[in-house]
Order: C-alpha cells, then sequence, then structure tokens
C-alpha cells in the first residue's frame, strides 16, 4: 500500500515523523443497509464451514456497535457494511432518531478493502458529542484506522485521525489493533481494551502466534499510553468487557497450546478482573490484587475451570447488577466443529454474588457462535436477546432470535420468540450503550451455509423487530415492522 510521510504535533509533545497509510475516508451516503457476509474455517461437511452467516455485527469482542445519546435523542450505530456486489467491508455509520422514528441514509466512512468481518468496525461518542470510528484488524497483515465526525452529533463526515502510542518511551504511529473493545470515562478519556499477536512466544511453534489481551489509556482519543497486557496464557485468550459507572470489568477464555492446530479451537475455562482505577490496578471480582499480566491457567480471576470438564467456552456478554456485580454470559460445548455430535451448547450465565459465583444455565442452542447479549435494567429483570431457536439452516451459526426474561437472578426464565419461519439465520444481537428501549437489541441475518445478502435489525424492549430499508429514494426512511411469519 502507497505511503506518505507526515509530520504530526500532538499537544504540547515533541514532532513526530510518522508513516501513514493514504486514507481511504470517503464519506458517501450510501442507497441502503446491507450487511457483510462471511465465512470462516472450511468444514468439508454439510455443514460447509465452522462458523458464517450475515455477521455485520461480530464478533463478541468488538465493541461497542451502538450508543444511545440523550441529548439528541438518537441512537448511534456503525456496522460491517458492504457493496451491492457483497465483495468489500465498508466501514458504515448511522443512527436512528427516536423522536421521527426514521434512519438517515447511511454514512460509508472507509473501504476496509477486505470481506473478513474480523475487521469490523466500533464506535465511541466522547464528551464533546464527537462519534469516534475505530476500524479494527485482524491479526498483523492489515492496518487499523480511527476516524472521528467533524462536527458532534454528525454523521456527515469523518476525518482520520492519526494516533501514537508509546513503546519503550518513544512516541510511535499506532496503526495495528484486532478484537477492540472501547470505553470512555468524561474524567479520564478513553480505555481501550484489544488483541495485539505475538510471535516467538509458544515452545516449539515460533511461527505461531499468541493472542495477548491487553489495554491502552488516551485523554483524548489521540495519544495512547503504552500497551499493558492483561493475561498471556498458553496461546492467548479471547475478552469480552462491559463498564459499569467507573469499573471496566473483562471476562475471558483462554487457548490451550496445540501442536499443529489453532489452540483458540480449543478456548475453555472463564475467568474475570476488573478496575476501577483506569487501568492502575486490576483486580479479582472479590477484590483481590492481581499480578497483571496473568500468566498461569490456575490463578486468582479464574471463574470456573471448564478445561477439566472437556467443554469448550464461548463467551457472548458481560453487564451488571444494581449493585455492580458482574454476570457473564456465555456457551459451552464439546468441540469446536459444526453439527450435533459436539453438543449440547449450552447457555450459561455466571453472576458474582459478593463471594462467589453462580453459575446457572439458560437454555440451550445449536451453534458455538449463536451470540447473544444481556441486559439488566433498573428492577432487577434479566433479558437475554439471542439466536437460541433452530433457524433455516440448523446447527449453522445463529437462528431465530428470542428474549428470554428472568425476574429472580437467571433461575428460571420465559422465552418470547422474536422471529420464525426466516428465510436466513439471524446472529450477533449487540446491546448499544445507554440501552434506549426503542433500540434494544441490533443485529443481521445471512445464510448459514452460502453467501447471501444479509439484512439488518433491531428490536425494541418487547421484542418487536424492524429490518433496516435495504434501498432508499429519499434521505429518510422508517423501518419496516416484521411480523412473525407463519407456515
Amino acid at each position: 500500500m502507497k505511503q506518505t510521510l507526515i509530520t504530526l504535533f500532538l499537544g504540547c509533545t515533541l514532532p513526530l515523523c510518522l508513516f501513514a497509510q493514504q486514507p481511504l475516508t470517503l464519506n458517501q451516503k450510501d442507497s441502503g443497509y446491507r450487511g457483510i457476509w462471511y465465512s470462516n474455517q472450511p468444514s468439508n461437511d454439510k455443514y460447509v464451514y465452522k462458523y458464517s452467516g450475515g455477521l455485520a455485527t461480530y464478533p463478541a469482542n468488538h465493541y461497542p456497535f451502538s450508543i444511545y445519546v440523550g441529548e439528541v435523542d438518537k441512537t448511534f450505530f456503525c456496522y460491517g457494511g458492504t457493496d451491492p456486489s457483497g465483495n468489500t467491508l465498508l466501514h458504515m455509520i448511522s443512527y436512528f432518531d427516536h423522536k421521527t422514528k426514521t434512519l438517515p441514509k447511511p454514512t460509508i466512512v472507509l473501504d476496509k478493502q477486505t470481506d473478513n468481518a474480523h475487521d469490523n468496525p466500533v464506535m465511541n461518542i466522547d464528551a464533546e458529542g464527537y462519534i469516534w470510528i475505530f476500524s479494527t484488524a485482524h491479526g498483523t497483515d492489515s492496518p487499523s484506522y480511527i476516524h472521528r465526525s467533524k462536527k458532534p452529533y454528525d454523521i456527515a463526515e469523518f476525518e482520520q485521525i492519526f494516533a501514537s502510542k508509546i513503546v519503550d518511551d518513544a512516541t510511535v504511529q499506532m496503526d495495528n489493533f484486532s478484537y477492540l473493545q472501547t470505553w470512555y470515562q468524561p474524567e479520564n478519556g478513553f480505555i481501550n481494551l484489544f488483541t495485539h499477536y505475538e510471535r516467538n512466544v509458544i515452545p516449539h511453534q515460533p511461527s505461531k502466534p499468541r493472542r495477548t489481551i491487553g489495554f491502552m489509556t488516551s485523554p483524548d482519543g489521540i495519544r495512547y499510553s503504552e500497551w499493558k497486557d492483561l493475561a498471556k496464557i498458553a496461546e492467548g485468550h479471547y475478552q469480552t468487557s462491559a463498564q459499569h459507572q467507573n469499573t471496566l470489568g473483562t471476562s475471558f477464555n483462554f487457548h490451550p497450546v496445540k501442536e499443529l492446530e489453532n489452540g483458540l479451537n480449543y478456548r475453555t475455562n472463564l475467568y474475570y478482573i476488573q478496575t476501577d482505577d483506569f487501568g492502575k490496578n486490576w483486580k479479582s471480582a472479590d477484590g483481590k490484587l492481581l499480578d497483571i499480566p496473568l500468566t498461569e491457567i490456575q490463578n486468582p480471576a479464574l471463574v470456573k475451570d471448564y478445561a477439566s470438564e472437556g467443554l469448550l467456552v464461548y463467551i457472548n456478554d458481560l453487564t451488571y447488577d444494581a449493585d455492580g456485580n458482574p454476570v457473564i454470559l456465555y456457551v459451552t460445548s464439546k468441540g469446536f466443529e459444526a453439527g450435533p455430535e459436539k453438543g449440547p451448547r449450552t447457555w450459561h450465565t455466571a453472576r458474582f454474588t459478593g463471594s462467589g459465583w453462580d453459575i446457572l444455565p439458560v437454555t440451550q442452542s445449536d451453534n458455538n457462535y449463536d451470540m447473544g447479549s444481556l441486559y439488566i435494567d433498573e428492577t432487577g429483570t434479566w433479558r437475554i436477546v439471542g439466536p437460541t431457536s433452530t433457524g433455516p439452516q440448523p446447527y449453522n451459526t445463529g437462528g431465530e432470535m428470542v428474549l428470554w426474561e428472568s425476574h429472580n437472578n437467571g433461575q428460571s426464565w420465559e422465552a418470547r420468540a422474536m422471529t420464525a419461519n426466516s428465510k436466513r439465520n439471524h446472529s450477533y444481537a449487540r446491546r448499544p450503550v445507554h440501552v434506549h428501549d426503542d433500540f434494544y437489541a441490533f443485529w443481521a441475518d445471512g445464510h448459514g451455509r452460502k453467501k447471501s445478502k444479509s439484512r439488518l435489525y433491531f428490536s425494541d424492549k418487547n421484542g418487536n423487530v424492524y429490518q433496516l430499508p435495504t434501498k432508499m429514494s429519499a434521505d429518510f426512511a422508517k423501518p419496516k415492522q416484521i411480523e412473525l411469519r407463519k407456515k
């Protein structure tokens, strides 16, 4: 890729001579809402892939995709879109206006020049109302980007931000990060959790990357601290985080070391850590100060040892109850392959009670990547929106969306169908930050076994589903409510 030499002045720091990629910023209005279709690891059986489908809001380790802002009464959202051919990943931004119940034409911020949904964007909004788009990479083979809106609460135009980080006391360009989760605290700034890939660290497999999880902080979204690792056990981790007031927590699994195989296919165990001082110190849920990074499989952050039970762990979501106790939503299974042989795929909640973890089953579904979100409101009601019912492509990623509700901390649940008799599987229902009842979950659909079109949807708190318009002639349009289809 062509590179341009630029000089940046960041506040009162010394000038930085940085090499920046040729900007791909587009700032173009699109004619409608289209999601990216993506597949991973062919399986050479009737299920075709380990996972696949409409993955505009994938993966669970990216967050957030949407944020409600009361000052303007809008839910802003980003997603992995695509051109009409479906062959390139476009980073899209739009909003739902809660007053008019309409959506504008989405803005194409950039063309990521890949069809890999691991490169999907995430977003944040700072105290002044500027919208930030973080365009992730998947490993080190492609660059990452950061963009910021030119005006507060405005999606018309974005400018590329050339961020820096500290490495060995020197300020260098930051143009690569994976699996980003971005959080904002008005008095402190940004604290972003992410993954970076390290080689020459796995015994006897120098070329295999370890997925090391860490975090970085920034007062302004431009100048970032040094990267600080949180855990680097075996072949690494996938983490999913959440924020409650000024407490930021992250839940993660670990990938065992495997010869000639990816340890990520054997992800297991459940861990949790948190910080209440902007990353200066990290603790277990019961307040034990931890020595970061964690390097041993058995450590004080361990919530449950699933490795000893031979079960894999796929983390869906993390949230907090009214008392600030973490609650983790996750799926366990017997293997990474699609199909009934490695089932059941059991959904669980793990709630910290103040003295220990209360782990309870919720339901079962048919694929490891059936991802949903967990909600706990001010009344103590728990809700889950997720694809727990079998869809038109059984045992492939996603299915039919279901709204689950519990009034006793997950001990029992009631379910309500949100979609039925669909043509394509629905999956990756995502919870907005500061969620509004009218834009409660956000997701996409897609065929589970072959490349297809992908539509985008959102639901309200009651489980009513709305499809975003695929073609728009006017500048604004109302989403279409989807009725439950009967056979």
